[in-house]
């Protein structure tokens, strides 16, 4: 019989019922490590809970407050949109200035958008991605490949490589056969 499997055999007091006999000093050394323990175990539990909880605050914190970034340089566009349609209210006649004043805060807000790593979607000439696109119509051609975009509605954004909105387009699909044979 191996070491191993004899040490398996040997039975457990705690199994067997079986009284173990300790001296008053050893026992009184005994329950007080378990004590201690105790102790040692409550304080790193409510340590651990104190820690989940603050962790779970300062996270719904930074959800409330993520995006103050970006809704304060929104805010700075939208105080040049205030004063562009003031001044088109000002001078009704001033078309031109009017439209440099829109192309300006457009280009504000495509630089912020880069700022915070948002791009267009690719559209035109590309080949129909469920991801990114949504397709509005159809359109039968013979000039462009099956399922090509050919026109786009609304642009498509994504951040980093998430898409944010899909792009409304159009598809160009084969002719139809009752097309080519009703000649």
């Amino acid at each position: 019989m191996t070491d191993a499997k004899a040490k398996d055999e040997q039975p457990n007091p705690q199994d067997t019922g079986e009284k173990i006999e300790v001296s008053k000093a050893e026992y009184d050394k005994l329950a007080a490590e378990a004590k201690e323990y105790k102790d040692k175990f409550i304080r790193l539990f409510a340590e651990f809970e104190n820690a989940r909880k603050r962790n779970e605050r300062e996270r719904m914190e930074f959800v409330k407050y993520a995006n103050e970034g970006i809704i304060s340089d929104f805010l700075n566009i939208l105080d040049d949109l205030e004063r562009s349609v003031e001044t088109a209210k000002v001078k009704h006649q001033d078309y031109d200035a009017f439209l440099k004043g829109m192309e300006i805060v457009m280009k504000r807000i495509h630089e912020m958008l880069k700022a915070h790593d948002v791009q267009p979607v690719e559209t035109l000439g590309k080949t129909f991605d469920p991801h990114c696109h949504e397709i509005l119509m159809q359109e039968e051609s013979d000039k462009h490949q099956e399922h090509e975009v050919i026109e786009e509605y609304q642009k498509g954004y994504r951040i980093g490589e998430r898409v944010i909105r899909t792009a409304k387009v159009k598809v160009a699909t084969p002719p139809s056969s009752e097309n080519n044979t009703s000649e």
